[in-house]
């Protein structure tokens, strides 16, 4: 990556040619504490030690029905049909995820000011924060389709410019999580490790790869030696409940057979400190609806 012609270090390279290699860490998993906000010294530890923290009724019920219908005024809505922050899937052509959600929803606007979400991820990164992606997520029973093994921070590192891994999302349940309708799982402690992906990164990446993603996922052999090393969890809990997990951890699903849906507001929240540049490894950078360039700190 280059600034005003001068080579800035890349601590995290990836979308290479050869061997792919599991780098240490060079920042931290939580960068406050426990004066910064909320969240008390030993969550705030766990956190640093296995990369993620799960906040059980950060909704009440009143609100996750309010939301759950925002979700569903969001899937139909006349004015958004063809937008392209609307991603559908590959082979239904039903709603997968609605991108920039706190730009087309005042309710969601205004979830990402609540105190309960954004005192949080403040505390946690250490700073004052913006939205680097937003959008709600659709996985509907008996078709519902995951998403496979991989790491936020190498996508958003690669295509977006982001230098560091100083990057925070919370996801929100708003049906409840069962260890078998397609549940986050995610492998404790692996955010301390940065996992190389071989290939390079094709123009419009991310026209398929929010579909079906092919280029910046790990190796097989990557995975199971991460999961050997690190194990597997899985985000289980009612609805309002709320998973805040680290942007290198590495995480998947696997797809709903189940008549039980599973839908989430996913927020992403980066620091001003860590504003994206130039990508690392693409000729281009991802449109703003996927990663926010606008880096002003929210305010309440």
């Amino acid at each position: 990556m280059t600034l005003m012609g001068t080579r800035v270090e890349d601590s995290y390279p990836t979308r290479i040619t050869g061997t792919p290699e599991h780098l240490p860490r060079v920042h931290p998993t939580v960068w406050g504490t426990d004066a910064d906000g909320p969240i008390d010294a030993a969550t705030l530890a766990n956190h640093e030690t296995k990369g993620y923290t799960v906040i059980e009724d950060l909704l009440s019920p009143a609100e996750v029905q309010t939301y759950w219908q925002e979700l569903v005024r969001l899937s139909s809505a006349e004015d958004l049909h063809g937008d392209e922050r609307v991603i559908t899937e590959q082979k239904t052509g039903e709603v997968r995820s609605v991108f920039d959600v706190h730009e087309i929803s005042e309710l969601i606007a205004e979830l990402v000011r609540d105190p309960r979400v954004l005192d949080r991820a403040r505390q946690i990164l250490g700073s004052e924060v913006y939205i680097h992606q937003s959008r709600v997520n659709y996985m509907p029973g008996f078709k519902g389709t995951g998403f496979y093994w991989h790491s936020d921070f190498e996508t958003w590192h690669a295509e977006d410019g982001m230098p560091a891994p100083r990057a925070v999302s919370c996801s929100i349940a708003l049906t409840d999580n069962y260890p078998f309708n397609g549940g986050l799982m995610v492998m404790p402690g692996s955010q301390r490790t940065f996992v190389q992906c071989v290939g390079e990164t094709p123009d419009d990446n991310y026209k398929s790869s929010l579909k079906d993603q092919r280029v910046g996922v790990p190796a097989e052999d990557d995975i199971t030696k991460l999961a050997a090393e690190y194990g597997i969890d899985q985000f289980t809990g009612q609805a309002g409940s709320a998973l805040w997990f680290d942007s290198n951890i590495m995480h998947g699903s696997s797809n709903n057979i189940t008549p039980y849906p599973r839908s989430n507001i996913f927020l992403v929240f980066n620091s001003v400190e860590n504003a994206l540049g130039d990508p690392y490894a693409a000729a281009q950078p991802r449109p703003a609806f996927i990663a926010g360039r606008d880096s002003t700190p929210l305010t309440r």
